[in-house]
């Protein structure tokens, strides 16, 4: 799950007369951070906006790409923005159990992706304030109570954790919806109860983390020990904030390691909010220090820190190779990365199609089509193709865009403005390239990040709509007509993040499950996120697994201790 950039941001909008200098002031200062820095690799190659208008004129037949575009009907509740029911308390880093200012006292906007506008002023960390988390961290863990506690003692302030978020969830999930733009519904009902039950669910493990003893060809006792890895340093992603905290935080703190952990800075809020409700859960000073601020500054840091013993990094594959690079370089430290995904979604002719369509629906247009395991590549039988084609244009017109507090809103805005302008690019990709535009394809509204859901058929495998991840609610429908067929163009990609496959026969879906080459693999569902499935990818969607028993292992290191045996009565 992902996209974390190390990059500066730019975001428009202003927020009323008086804060419009400011806000372009920060802006233009974001540019000359990314400008400057060697971490600035895109998945996108870099080119010149485009005008964000059709590829279709007047009479729907298509244009050339500075056409000018013809609006395709979506379900619409965009109206004047809705007053998030929460107030901003925490926009300080956290450092030793403490909220505090940056070094340099410079701090950043985090801005509302419904209309640009600024929510908060957020402290910006960098290079000192990173020194000071890790040193902090490196104490807590050397010298002070958390690795030293029973895991039972440590299950115990994970749990009243849980409870805390579950007390908090309504205004947790309203501050997630506010940052990200997310469907608040999703957010509180979803996404903010699932994070209470990851913390109980790695509150379970803490207790139960052991090692071995194994036998020797000789009179020698051996133990196998699993040792807390020390300070983890973890780098997490603007698409889900929250889920991405538990996932990372609560094996780090299960297995007793200290952490020093970086939030996106375009979603930096909810991590702060639910550290201090941690704290109060009782965990120990410098356990967990939370540092908002960029990825050439604050992440390149942490990655490359002398004393940070471990990485967990999620976000895109050009970013991650920077991130194994820097710890290389450094330490050489453990990495985890989770990366990015061109996930297939396979239609196979005996598919329900009516259920086929919502599967497919969700699984590319979940969270904005923001998710690194979206099913972006729908492949669907040739015998079916057409009644798919038109089903799925019919539910995307439906889907319901708009304000992401408003009930019954499914889509909410795009992150920012640089992602918004790098779907609206790549949706200028698909037409060019001769794909059919059957729905969408254009913005919503005048302000804020909004996009139509856009869906296109006559995709070929060769259109960089079909290899690149988009990130956005862009649906790319392709035709096939042979499972073996399906099967190899499925798996050229550079990604192996996940995969769908939807058939009511069992040969096939076992023949599929074993021959694509991802980490999930879904058979007619989508999405299923339980605390205990593992989840990372293959080749270039990066390496280690979130989740389940498989993430501890990122955690703890091994240590072989061998003791002779005089006269032992067995061996």
């Amino acid at each position: 799950m992902r996209v974390q950039r190390i990059t500066g941001i730019v975001r428009s909008q202003k927020n009323g007369t008086n804060r419009s200098v400011e806000i372009s002031a920060i802006k233009a200062m974001a540019a000359v951070r990314r400008l400057a820095s060697s971490l600035l690799s895109r998945s996108l190659s870099a080119s010149s906006p485009r005008s964000l208008t059709s590829p279709f004129r007047g009479d729907g037949t298509r244009a050339s790409a500075s056409g000018v575009l013809q609006r395709f009907s979506t379900a619409v509740a965009v109206e004047e923005p809705i007053t998030p029911p929460v107030q901003v308390h925490h926009t300080q880093l956290l450092i030793n159990g403490q909220f505090v200012d940056a070094a340099s006292g410079k701090t950043f906007p985090t801005l509302d992706p419904r209309t640009g506008e600024m929510i908060a002023h957020v402290a910006e960390g960098d290079v000192e304030d990173v020194n000071r988390a890790v040193a902090a961290a490196r104490k807590a863990f050397d010298e002070g109570p958390w690795p030293k506690m029973t895991g039972y003692e440590r299950s115990r302030i994970l749990l009243r954790f849980a409870d805390l978020v579950e007390k908090h969830n309504d205004e947790i999930a309203a501050l997630e919806t506010w940052d990200n733009g997310k469907p608040y519904e999703q957010a509180a009902n979803v996404e903010v109860p699932m994070l209470v039950r990851l913390m109980r669910y790695y509150a379970g493990w803490a207790d139960k983390i052991h090692g071995l003893v194994v036998p020797a060809d000789g009179p020698h006792h051996v133990q196998v020990l699993h040792e807390p890895i020390g300070v983890a340093g973890q780098i997490i992603p603007w698409n889900f904030p929250l889920l991405m905290f538990a996932w990372k935080v609560g094996p780090a703190l299960a297995c007793g390691n200290t952490i020093v952990l970086k939030s996106a800075e375009q979603t930096p809020l909810s991590a702060l909010y639910v550290s201090k409700l941690l704290h109060e859960a009782g965990l120990p000073e410098g356990v967990l220090n939370v540092i908002s601020g960029f990825g050439p500054t604050a992440g390149a840091a942490l990655a490359s820190h002398m004393e940070v013993d471990k990485l967990a990094f999620t976000g895109s594959t050009n970013t991650g190779k920077i991130v194994l690079e820097l710890a290389a370089r450094s330490n050489l430290k453990p990495v985890t990365l989770e990366l990015g995904g061109k996930s297939p979604m396979i239609i196979m002719d005996d598919a329900d199609v009516d259920h086929a369509v919502e599967l497919a629906h969700f699984a590319l247009f979940f969270n904005q089509g923001q998710c690194c395991c979206a099913g972006s590549r729908t492949y669907v039988h040739e015998k079916v193709y057409d009644e798919f084609v038109e089903k799925a244009k019919a539910r995307a017109l439906k889907r319901v865009v708009g304000d992401p507090f408003r009930k019954g809103v499914e889509q909410g805005p795009q992150i920012d403005e640089e992602q918004f302008n790098k779907i609206m690019r790549y949706i200028r990709s698909g037409v060019d390239s001769g794909a059919t535009l059957q729905a969408g394809g254009d913005r919503l509204g005048s302000k804020g990040y909004f996009i139509q859901p856009t869906i296109f058929s006559d995709v070929k495998d060769g259109m960089p709509i079909a290899q690149e991840e988009i990130f956005g609610p862009v649906q790319s429908i392709l035709k096939f007509n042979d499972l073996n067929e399906v099967i190899q163009r499925a798996n050229t990609t550079r990604y192996g993040l996940a995969a769908g496959v939807f058939t009511n026969n069992l040969d096939t879906a076992n023949t599929l499950t074993r021959a694509l080459r991802a980490g999930t693999v879904w058979i007619n569902c989508f999405d299923v996120f339980d605390a205990a499935i593992p989840f990372g990818g293959y080749k270039m969607s990066g390496h280690g697994r979130e989740k389940g028993i498989d993430s501890l292992k990122n955690y703890l290191q091994v240590k072989a201790v061998v003791t002779p045996l005089k006269n032992p009565a067995w061996l």
